[in-house]
């Protein structure tokens, strides 16, 4: 009934009479967004999205187009509410380009965050491109750590999608925002992560020319990254199973972020077997037994 009073409240602020020539935009937008509240308290979450687009209506007939970006966001997390979450995206996306218009890009790569937490669980690939979105703008406006930041979730998602092309593109792009801002130990560990994907995609020459690239970066020469990088790329080139298994399994690999750390304990040496040990010669002369097949093939299987 509360939400019914306001709605008439509303209707009687868009009416005109002889001394009053112009809608008052503004109190019918107060009046459905009290009652958008009543219906969200009331758990009547489509009836509340309604109020909400309606609030937002006539915020943009009276140019307050911020108020208007919020009001279709909340009517976004209705959708949310009532596990929607495509239709709530598609509010929020809507709410995030009105930000941008309104002069708030901040806001709108903040909605878009958000967006992309909410979709996670539903789909990768949405998020993905939401914290790319979301990215682009905070670069737009050159601020670079938080675009990033939400590049680093994209690049992360796009290594758990197995999309390994795109993530060492994003990994790169990443990677120079941080350089950009002199942040060179974050800078590290992004050559890390590319390093690991750039051996699973069967790109040895650009993992090696990553590593390279990075002893232009102060410290990185001789620093713990580096070292372990070099190993790593010696014991893969040279398919030394053992000197691949110790650093993929090395605290430096096992704690970085979890999708790193997957590719770490998974990477196989080139030919996707063990190493095998060199037979010893039979002793004994040549009627000798030869060497058991357990006894040649300690490795089966493979360490990483």
């Amino acid at each position: 009934k509360r939400s019914e009073h306001f709605s008439c409240m509303s209707f009687c602020s868009l009416k005109t009479s002889m001394t009053k020539w112009k809608p008052d935009f503004d109190s019918a937008a107060s009046e459905y967004a009290k009652a958008a509240v009543c219906f969200k308290n009331a758990k009547q979450f489509e009836q509340a999205k309604d109020a909400y687009l309606k609030e937002a209506e006539y915020h943009t007939e009276n140019k307050a187009l911020f108020h208007a970006a919020k009001a279709i966001e909340q009517a976004g997390m209705m959708m949310k509410d009532l596990k929607k979450m495509p239709e709530a995206i598609q509010y929020i996306e809507k709410a995030s380009m009105i930000y941008v218009e309104n002069g708030t890009p901040d806001t709108a790569a903040m909605a878009l965050d958000r967006a992309g937490k909410l979709i996670e669980p539903v789909s990768l690939e949405k998020a993905v491109d939401l914290y790319q979105q979301a990215a682009g703008v905070f670069e737009n406006e050159d601020r670079l750590r938080q675009s990033a930041e939400l590049l680093g979730k994209a690049s992360r998602l796009l290594v758990r999608l197995r999309r390994l092309d795109e993530a060492a593109t994003a990994l790169q792009k990443e990677k120079n925002m941080y350089k950009d801002i002199e942040n060179y130990p974050t800078c590290f560990k992004k050559t890390t992560a590319q390093v690991l994907v750039h051996l699973h995609r069967n790109d040895f020459v650009a993992a090696d020319k990553c590593v390279r690239e990075s002893y232009s970066l102060p410290g990185y020469s001789g620093s713990e990254d580096c070292v372990a990088m070099e190993t790593l790329l010696q014991g893969y080139d040279e398919q030394d199973e053992d000197q691949v298994h110790r650093v993929c399994n090395s605290a430096l690999l096992k704690y970085m972020d979890n999708d790193y750390a997957k590719l770490a304990i998974s990477l196989k040496v080139p030919g996707g077997g063990a190493k095998k040990k060199t037979a010893k010669p039979p002793q004994g002369g040549a009627g000798a037994p030869a060497a058991s097949a357990e006894d040649d093939d300690d490795y089966e299987g493979g360490l990483c």
